[in-house]
């Protein structure tokens, strides 16, 4: 059996090497490592792919998300609500921007963002909404809406781990994760479903005037070279990662659908353990692309589960195992425990197995009957 990986990149790599390879030459050979066509071309085929107006690249995915808000306007004290179960950067850069972060509580099927909680945190300070589609689920992008809509509230999905997902409508209807907010980012780190070769991210909108805005501020401010109309930073996607993932774009819906496999046959295995719970998906549906592939481990000790995997060379790991709003950065008296009920439980609970688009049966087996070997 292959040495099972996180994530296997280098077995990805290699299917693809050819076409890679001469992306990254075209670079080469023209030199034009910022702001090349490689850039250009990527942006063109990502709006094409998600059916959105604009995509403006960038350096990476953290850089998207303060973008995107600094794009919007807001003010100093301008509250934003988001999701405590997550990682860092999404409250980082209301942080950074000082706003005011407001940390809310998750659901526990889905973990991602809770309805009930966004209702209750809304105050006349409220400015913006910051759902994550988390592991790769798509959030109730609807009801968000709908919440954002009655309050005249700023939506801007954080789409960095579900990169292809679809969101659904009660019409029927479906939109891509990342094209339904007033702006949304992403970020193409290796590991991600649409990854590149270093750092990345993008900045997607249908909202033209704010994409004039943006692409102004990831580039100093400038719309005319040396003419500095707002205040802007540094933040550009090169070239040479322009052509890594012009080159896997094509295969976005295919990777996204072996890591569904994946999913479905780790679910298959280990669903029936009452210590495990697996995360429910729709097997015919696209709302899920697993980033992650996430398990809850109850009435058990998940810390020495992680131990015996990783005894067994099998990596795992626990997303997130620190509250935002426990974190030193960004403890607040206005938070209360009672507040974060099912944060405070998953973060005791959750583990990750290895998801990627490499996985193989044999690797998969291995994985699942040495979980049920520890859960008896």
């Amino acid at each position: 059996m292959k040495k099972i990986q996180m994530v296997d990149l280098k077995s990805q790599y290699e299917k693809i090497k050819s076409t890679v390879d001469a992306s990254i030459q075209e670079v080469l050979d023209t030199t034009t490592y910022i702001n090349g066509p490689k850039v250009h071309e990527f942006q063109k085929n990502l709006e094409a792919y998600l059916d959105v107006k604009h995509v403006i690249p960038c350096a990476n995915g953290t850089d998207a998300l303060q973008i995107a808000m600094m794009g919007l306007g807001l003010k100093p004290g301008d509250e934003v609500i988001t999701a405590d179960f997550t990682f860092a950067a999404t409250v980082e850069v209301i942080a950074l921007l000082q706003l005011t972060p407001v940390l809310v509580d998750v659901d526990l099927d889905t973990m991602n963002i809770s309805l009930d909680a966004i209702k209750k945190a809304i105050t006349p300070k409220t400015k913006a909404i910051v759902p994550v589609h988390l592991f790769g689920r798509a959030a109730n992008m609807e009801a968000i809406m709908e919440i954002a809509n009655q309050h005249n509230l700023f939506v801007i999905e954080d789409n960095a781990q579900a990169i292809g997902a679809n969101c659904k409508f009660s019409d029927g209807t479906k939109k891509k994760a990342g094209t339904i907010g007033h702006v949304s980012s992403t970020s193409f780190f290796p590991s991600k479903n649409l990854g590149c070769y270093g750092d990345g991210g993008a900045i997607f909108t249908n909202d033209d005037n704010l994409a004039h805005i943006i692409r102004g501020i990831v580039n100093h401010g400038m719309y005319v070279r040396y003419h500095h109309d707002v205040v802007g930073v540094n933040s550009r996607l090169d070239s040479v990662q322009a052509a890594v993932l012009d080159a896997k774009l094509p295969l976005l819906n295919d990777y996204n659908s072996a890591r569904r496999n994946a999913a479905a046959k780790y679910n298959a295995a280990l669903s029936g353990n009452k210590h495990i719970i697996t995360p429910s998906f729709d097997i015919n549906g696209d709302d899920h692309v697993f980033h992650q592939y996430t398990l809850r481990i109850i009435d058990a000790n998940r810390d020495a589960l992680m131990e015996h995997l990783l005894a067994k060379g099998i990596p795992c790991a626990i997303y997130y195992p620190i509250p935002l709003h426990s974190q030193k950065a960004y403890v607040d008296s206005r938070y209360k425990e009672e507040d974060f009920p099912v944060t405070n439980q998953l973060v005791k609970e959750v583990i990750s197995l290895p998801m990627h688009t490499e996985l193989e049966d044999e690797q998969i087996k291995f994985i699942t009957d040495s979980v049920l070997e520890f859960l008896k």
